[in-house]
Order: structure tokens, then sequence, then C-alpha cells
């Protein structure tokens, strides 16, 4: 069996807390119906609540263990009404982002069945693709949490879009390695390049470096779109996609609308991986108008729990991690299909607590 497999845990704020809670106890199950590992979620303070109280982001031991620990599992940060002096809302994880060089952002997007489907087309609730958003530079390369000098007067405000090889060389190679593995388990195995190579440098270099690392891989299906060309494809046709490889910002939009695509941000789970850490959270925000009330559909976090197993059978080369990603998979979607599953987000019946009762029963009742 595995040394315990150390996870610093920000809960943060809002919904967070919640969809943290749940998210630990299924994995809980999942570890108990597998058995051979074991999972220690150690607790620290950051977020916006956190901001408001101290004047700090995050706590000196949580700055600590995000870098000592296995992996970072996160719930929400940030609040409207808690900004910077600048106007800004905290945001820690953009510093986590760029302090260990979390260049792969992970965005799964996948049909469930008895979820809501917004395209009238049968062939959407085939929907199984990944947006993997570069997520350490890009627009985001300006953001205001990073305090890179620019220019920035009453008059004239400019942010800079910076593409590097060697980021984008890791993004590629990331990006073909998801889509051989996802073959294998009987998927496309396609990577599609997204930019605007048509007008930005910046493009255009991406696009070249991506070519040069998909010659080296000629199992994997590969090809071109423009950024606004899949937006409108986004919606005429997603279900033919597989993995999506594009810049950060490009990429947080795209998300989001996809995400829309398949239910909502409920749904919406993300895993950002650099060459030695992992850090997992829920894509949505910390919905401060139903915190409290037992409304937040948990799914965004537990699937983002399914992510991190997945990562740390990759890190440790257990199969036992494996099996367990692979049983809360099932479970998932057994519980869909099943319509166990009923969110109050989709108009369902279930709260929280309840939706996480139910999964911690199919984690139990599943085949392994």
């Amino acid at each position: 069996m595995l040394n315990a497999l150390r996870i610093a845990t920000l809960k943060g704020d809002g919904i967070g807390v919640d969809v943290t809670d749940a998210t630990i106890a299924v994995l809980g199950a999942v570890e108990q119906r597998i058995g051979g590992y074991r999972l220690e979620f150690e607790e620290y303070e950051a977020g916006a609540g956190y901001y408001r109280a101290t004047g700090r982001d995050i706590s000196p031991e949580a700055d600590r263990a995000v870098d000592e620990l296995d992996a970072i599992f996160l719930g929400a940060i940030g609040m409207p009404d808690v900004r910077h002096p600048d106007g800004t809302e905290i945001t820690p994880h953009l510093r986590l982002r760029e302090r260990f060089g979390l260049y792969a952002g992970v965005r799964p997007v996948k049909a469930y069945p008895n979820t809501p489907c917004r395209l009238a087309d049968p062939r959407a609730a085939t929907i199984d693709l990944v947006v993997l958003r570069e997520s350490t530079e890009g627009l985001f390369y300006s953001a205001a949490t990073h305090g890179r000098p620019g220019l920035a007067t009453d008059e004239v405000v400019e942010d800079v879009l910076r593409i590097t090889r060697a980021t984008t060389e890791k993004l590629a190679d990331f990006a073909l390695a998801l889509a051989a593995r996802r073959k294998e388990r009987g998927g496309k195995g396609r990577v599609t390049c997204v930019d605007k190579a048509n007008v930005f440098r910046s493009m255009a270099f991406f696009r070249k470096v991506c070519d040069e690392r998909a010659a080296r891989r000629p199992d994997i299906a590969y090809g071109h779109s423009y950024i606004d060309a899949l937006a409108l494809d986004m919606v005429r046709k997603p279900w033919e996609f597989d993995v999506l490889v594009m810049e950060n910002m490009f990429a947080d939009i795209i998300s989001d609308l996809a995400g829309g695509l398949v239910g909502g941000m409920g749904m919406a789970s993300c895993a950002e991986i650099g060459d030695a850490h992992g850090l997992f959270q829920p894509a949505h925000g910390s919905a401060p108008d139903i915190m409290g009330q037992d409304k937040a559909n948990p799914m965004a976090a537990v699937l983002s729990g399914g992510l991190m197993l997945d990562y740390l059978a990759e890190k440790t080369g257990s199969t036992a991690l494996a099996d367990g990603a692979a049983l809360l998979d099932k479970a998932i979607d057994l519980g869909f299909a099943a319509n166990r599953l009923r969110p109050m987000e989709f108009g369902g019946d279930m709260g929280t607590k309840a939706m996480t009762a139910e999964l911690l029963t199919l984690v139990r009742e599943v085949a392994a």
C-alpha cells in the first residue's frame, strides 16, 4: 500500500466549502471501496474571507503546504464585495499557476443522460471533449495579480499577450498524450489547435510550435481551427471534437461556452497540471447567492476529484488510484443514466447533501 498522499485543501469561499466537503466524502467512499491507497486532506485558509480578516489572500501555512504536499484541491475563491485596492478580486490561485508552472488546464466537457441539453440535434448527447487551456501565459500573462509592469495611464492601457516555445511545446505534448490516452479508452484520438494565426504573430507562432510537436505523433489525428470558427462550431457540431488546445484567454471563454452545452458550470471540472504539481478545482465561482442554502451542485468538484485520482495514479504508478478514478466515473455515469442524480441546478429536487448521499450509495453499488 502507498504511503498516505497528502492533499493541501483550500475550501475557500461561498459554496467552495460545501462542494469540497462533498468531494472529500465521495473520494473517501471510493478509497474504502478500492483500497490500496490513502488520501489525507489537510485544510488551510485562503480566499476572500481570509483576506478580509487578515489582509492576506492565502495563509503562510497554506503557502508552504501547496508546495510540499502531493496535490492541491481548491473549492472556490473570491467574493464580489471583497477586492484589492486596485479593484481586482482575490485570486491567489492565479499566483499558484504562475509559481508552479501549471501550464496544462484540463477542462473536460461531457454530456450526461438526463441533464439539460441546450442543442436540439440528438448528436449533442454524445459530446465528450476536453478544452486544454494553457494557464500561465497568453493574455493572462498581464493579469493584475502578477504585478507585471506595463503601459497604464488614464488615457491608455495595454496588456501583453505572451507565448513561449518552451511552454507551448509542453502543452502540445500534453495534448497529444491526452488524446492518445482517450483513444485507448475508445475516444477519437484527435487534437485541434485553436488560434488566430491569420492575424496575430503570437498565434502564428503558437500554431507553428504545435505543428512541430504534432509531426512527432502520426498516431494522433491533428488539425486547426481559428477561434472564431470554433465558437461557431461549438454550437453547430461540438460532438466532432476531442482535445482542443489553445491560449489562456481563448480557453477561458470557450470552456464556459462548452460547459453551457452540457448543463452548466455545476458540471465544469478542472485540473491544472505542471511538471511537479497539480491543482484541482471546480471551474465555477463561489456563488455567494446560494451559499449555505444546500443548493449547490457538487458535481464539478467531485469530477475534479476524479481528475485528481487520475493525476495521482500517473504520478505514483498506482493501479489502485486509477481503479478509483474509473469506479467514480462509472458511478456518476450510472447515477445520471438512472436519473438518481437530480441537482437543483438542473431543476431537480436534490441539494448538495442529497446529491452527496446518493453519490456515496452509487460508489458502494457500482461494479468495480
